[in-house]
C-alpha cells in the first residue's frame, strides 16, 4: 500500500456510490448538456470547512442522483457569476441538460433527497 503526503492510503479506490466530475468555466456547459440523468452541481472552495465536509460526505450518501459535479468557486469566476453563487457550498440540480435551480438543504440524505425531488418538480430552464 502506498500513501500520499498526508499519509492517507492512495491506492484504495474511493467507495463513492455516484460518478463524480470536476467542471470548469471552459467545459461545464458542454459537459452538463451531454450528461444524462440527475446531476447535483456543487460549488466549493478549498478554504471553506463546510465545502470540505460536503466533498467528504456527499459521495458516500445514497442520494437520488446520477452524478456529482464539483466546481471550484475560486478558480471558476464565470460560473460563479452566472449561477449567482453567494454562499458555499452552493448546490444546483441539472437533469438531462436542463436546469432545475438551487437546492437549499442540510447535507443529510433525507433532506437532500427531498430538496432534489422538489427541485425536479419545478419547470426546467436553460443552463445559466
Amino acid at each position: 500500500m502506498s500513501t500520499d503526503s498526508l499519509c492517507r492510503p492512495s491506492d484504495i479506490v474511493s467507495p463513492s456510490i455516484v460518478v463524480e466530475s470536476e467542471l470548469t468555466d471552459f467545459d461545464a456547459d458542454q459537459r452538463l448538456l451531454a450528461m444524462r440523468g440527475v446531476s447535483l452541481v456543487i460549488f466549493t472552495s478549498v478554504g471553506c470547512a463546510s465545502c470540505r465536509y460536503a466533498r467528504e460526505v456527499l459521495p458516500e450518501l445514497p442520494l437520488m442522483i446520477d452524478q456529482l459535479c464539483w466546481i471550484d468557486a475560486g478558480d471558476n469566476g464565470g460560473l460563479v457569476e452566472r449561477y449567482q453563487v453567494f454562499h458555499l457550498p452552493a448546490l444546483f440540480v441539472v437533469r438531462d441538460g436542463e436546469f432545475f435551480g438551487a437546492v437549499h438543504s442540510r447535507l443529510t440524505v433525507a433532506e437532500l433527497n427531498q430538496a432534489v425531488a422538489q427541485a425536479l418538480g419545478r419547470i426546467a430552464e436553460e443552463l445559466p
